[in-house]
């Protein structure tokens, strides 16, 4: 039986949020480093995501890898990460997937009781610490590019709800981090949908009065994803909060997001209640955990980074094989309203 496309897939979930690996059906893209890579795929070969991600084959809740070749020649493997909306430069959950797929499956061979690798990533190049046991890849800490804060406590003007003060951060991607308490929301799994509206809507007018451009890379440019806080808790020593990250077309990530940690280790440094080398631990919607840790500072154009380190874990779920029939009437997927927000 003749079937025009086969993807090779190994699904896993990184703290609750699913982050699968595609592993096999596509050889390279052209391109001289990853973010060229990632904008070819984006302009040139978008059907792959479309069929990935959305119904029949996909979900609302969800994202995808592709490991490809890398450009840079100290990297082990590239990576091009795929969410609904977007290609986000780095995300801190598919990379703690990614290389869990990438040591549980021997693609790169796995070392106890540490692998050291790296990825290499549209935002650049990203070292990994893998602690091994038993075949087992039991953590990642992935030492990030620099995080930093484009402005704290901006002020923005929100339909339906007045004035909002945002801070907006580069954490590998764009970031609009809001203290629920300001909007009178908690971050509950019960107020998720609401979450997600509003959310929703505050990114929409920050992404209309301001225009936030990494100084490094002028195409990274605009706030494209929004992240509820919760106040910093300090107990016997140990600093920790709640967050949630909405991402678009509308739902929340379910791990406690690795870029939004970044970004948030970037902020919180900026205001002065963490300093380099503390321990942070930051939880998600559902109560899994991430532990950032800022391991020292830089300067990225005119703005003072910190360089941020995540630890967290993912299991294996499936493996399969995607694919997509020449008569298939959905060669690109559908989504419907009721759980997409369109």
């Amino acid at each position: 039986m003749p079937f025009g496309k086969i993807f090779h897939v190994v699904g896993i979930h990184a703290a609750g949020e699913v982050c699968d690996v595609v592993v096999g059906g596509v050889i390279d893209v052209s391109g001289n480093t990853m973010y060229d890579k990632m904008t070819h795929l984006w302009k040139h070969q978008d059907g792959m995501r479309q069929l990935l991600m959305n119904e029949p084959r996909g979900s609302s809740a969800m994202c995808h890898n592709v490991i490809l070749p890398p450009c840079n020649k100290d990297a082990d493997a590239g990576l091009i990460i795929m969410e609904h909306e977007e290609y986000p430069p780095m995300s801190g959950a598919n990379t703690i997937a990614t290389a869990t797929v990438l040591l549980e499956t021997g693609i790169v061979e796995m070392q106890s009781p540490i692998t050291h690798l790296k990825l290499d990533t549209p935002a650049g190049l990203v070292a990994v610490d893998a602690e091994c046991i038993g075949g087992k890849c039991t953590s990642v800490s992935f030492h990030n590019v620099p995080s930093f804060v484009f402005e704290l406590d901006k002020e923005i003007i929100v339909p339906g709800i007045g004035t909002v003060k945002v801070d907006i951060a580069w954490g590998g991607m764009i970031y609009a981090l809001v203290d629920a308490s300001t909007i009178n929301l908690e971050i509950k799994s019960k107020n998720g949908a609401e979450l997600v509206k509003i959310g929703e809507t505050i990114k929409r007018a920050v992404q209309e009065q301001t225009n936030p451009v990494h100084p490094e890379n002028p195409s990274i440019k605009g706030v494209s994803i929004l992240e509820f806080t919760e106040p910093l808790v300090e107990d016997g020593g140990k600093k920790s909060a709640v967050n949630t990250v909405v991402v678009s077309p509308g739902r929340l990530d379910r791990s406690p997001c690795g870029t939004g940690t970044c970004a948030r280790l970037a902020v919180l440094h900026a205001r002065g209640m963490l300093e380099v080398g503390d321990s942070f631990y930051h939880r998600s919607i559902i109560g899994t955990e991430f532990v950032g840790s800022i391991r020292g500072t830089a300067t990225v154009g005119e703005y003072p980074a910190v360089l941020p380190t995540i630890k967290g874990s993912a299991w294996i779920t499936s493996f399969k094989q995607v694919m997509l029939h020449p008569t298939d009437p959905f060669p690109e997927g559908f989504r419907v309203g009721d759980v997409w927000q369109m």
